[in-house]
């Protein structure tokens, strides 16, 4: 059975004045898909992810989703369109609780019979709010202030906030950053398994190398803007180019921070 294409993106380009950030990026992605984006720092990671998730606008080139063109889109119609996004830096209201910064993405999305113009706090909102918060396992955090949230949970209200409007494809930039070593694969794992319940396709940026090669179905290298590998794992890790500009590079890096 051929799986249908979700994401379509074409001689994507991004130049910030005599800089240029991303160049001929073209990536076609099919339903069902785990797939990892590794690069170094500054590599265009996020800027392609940003493109795509309508927070920044291509210079030229267009992105297709679902069949539709999205390119230059504002990031609500994107997630509206079906297509969202956690942070690297996880985006809530910390002054508000867990159930709160919920019901706020439910009704910033118009969905069901949330809107601007009603109660956020309804009974649908609220329901469909913690069955997400169930799914990612922290649901028992619903009343408490996001002020006092361990760094995990942070992640995964986060995720959970992309989740609530029940994507076609879900972009995590850098999910377990920010996390203990000994919590990155549980972590991971309540991630994915919480988005199997689900039929949303994956695109994670990741330098965790294992990580990559424990949850990635194929892998997306990204080297000074360009693409430069694109496949199944073992043989984008495998890479001679990638070993050299990014493997071997994300290790230097954390050799140096190393206490």
């Amino acid at each position: 059975m051929t799986q249908k294409t979700i994401l379509e993106v074409r001689d994507l380009n991004k130049a910030f004045g005599a800089v240029v950030a991303a160049a001929d990026i073209n990536i076609e992605v099919t339903e069902g898909e785990i797939i990892a984006i590794i690069g170094a720092n500054g590599a265009g990671k996020t800027t392609f992810v940003n493109m795509v998730t309508g927070y920044l606008t291509p210079t030229t080139g267009t992105i297709r989703f679902l069949g539709q063109d999205i390119t230059g889109r504002a990031p609500a119609a994107v997630c509206k369109a079906g297509l969202t996004r956690s942070f690297q830096v996880a985006q809530l209201f910390p002054g508000l609780t867990v159930m709160e910064n919920m019901l706020v993405a439910f009704a910033s999305l118009r969905i069901g019979t949330a809107s601007f113009f009603t109660p956020l706090n309804n009974a649908a909102a609220r329901k469909t709010a913690l069955g997400v918060l169930s799914t990612f396992g922290i649901d028992p955090h619903a009343d408490a202030p996001v002020s006092a949230l361990a760094q995990g949970v942070r992640k995964l209200l986060d995720i959970s906030m992309a989740m609530i409007s029940g994507p076609s494809l879900l972009m995590l930039d850098e999910p377990t950053s920010g996390v203990a070593v000994d919590e990155k694969f549980p972590l991971m794992e309540t991630v994915m398994a919480g988005v199997r319940q689900t039929d949303a396709t994956i695109m994670f940026i990741e330098h965790d190398m294992e990580i990559v090669t424990r949850y990635a179905s194929r892998v997306i290298a990204f080297y000074e803007g360009t693409i430069i590998a694109d496949g199944p794992v073992a043989q984008v890790l495998d890479d001679e180019r990638v070993r050299k500009y990014i493997v071997g590079q994300i290790q230097a890096a954390a050799t140096a921070d190393s206490p």
